[in-house]
């Protein structure tokens, strides 16, 4: 069905295709992926509870609307474009920026991993298919960076009081005064090479070509 152009909600009212991602992303945020439903968004939009059925049908047609749009204008690097390592990072940063500007996203696309999202899931796992990479570790790779990009974003650290009567091991006490690195982009360049540097270490010691 989707939402290409604005249309009538049937009260008088008119919805955008931005209005309606927006609201179920504010939906998400507020509440869980899991809360969102037509009724809930349409209170969120303002509008009749029929209202969001003239755009989507259900629920699923709601996450894909919402991921679809988010992610427009990720692109897989060329092969000509650099080596392996080069391709999957510009592409997961290209994935990270769209969860930066949209949050709620992750919890949407963890929802929809095989839903209407394959090109995306695709794109990495044929980078690491170009690599080298067996199926099964073609799998077990994508599911690494699946877990980092979006379960990262769950990590949500807080400032301890300081009246905390709990006294820290030095060097928990030392570490944790860089807890608000966690959301920053060092933290995520950090993670992100950790992440391209295992991945090398396990395309050396995979098994020979002959057992994918």
């Amino acid at each position: 069905m989707g939402v290409g152009r604005t249309q009538a909600s049937g009260g008088g009212h008119t919805l955008s295709e931005s209005e309606i991602v927006e609201a179920a992303l504010r939906v998400v945020r507020e509440d869980g992926v899991e809360k969102l439903s037509m009724r809930r968004l349409s209170r969120e939009l303002g509008v009749s509870p029929m209202a969001p059925y003239y755009y989507v049908a259900d629920k699923r047609e709601l996450l894909d609307l919402v991921a679809t749009a988010a992610l427009t204008g990720v692109r897989k690097p060329a092969p000509e474009s650099g080596p392996w390592q080069q391709r999957l990072r510009e592409l997961i940063d290209q994935i990270d920026e769209k969860l930066r500007k949209h949050p709620g996203l992750g919890d949407v696309l963890i929802e929809q991993m095989l839903g209407k999202q394959l090109d995306l899931i695709a794109a990495l796992m044929e980078i690491l298919d170009e690599a080298g990479f067996s199926d099964r570790n073609v799998l077990n790779a994508y599911a690494t960076i699946h877990t980092y990009l979006f379960g990262r974003r769950r990590v949500n650290p807080r400032d301890r009081s300081p009246m905390s009567e709990v006294a820290l091991p030095k060097v928990v006490a030392r570490a944790t005064k860089y807890m608000p690195d966690l959301r920053g982009k060092y933290a995520y360049d950090f993670g992100v090479e950790v992440l391209i540097a295992g991945l090398e270490a396990q395309l050396v010691r995979q098994p020979s070509p002959d057992v994918r």
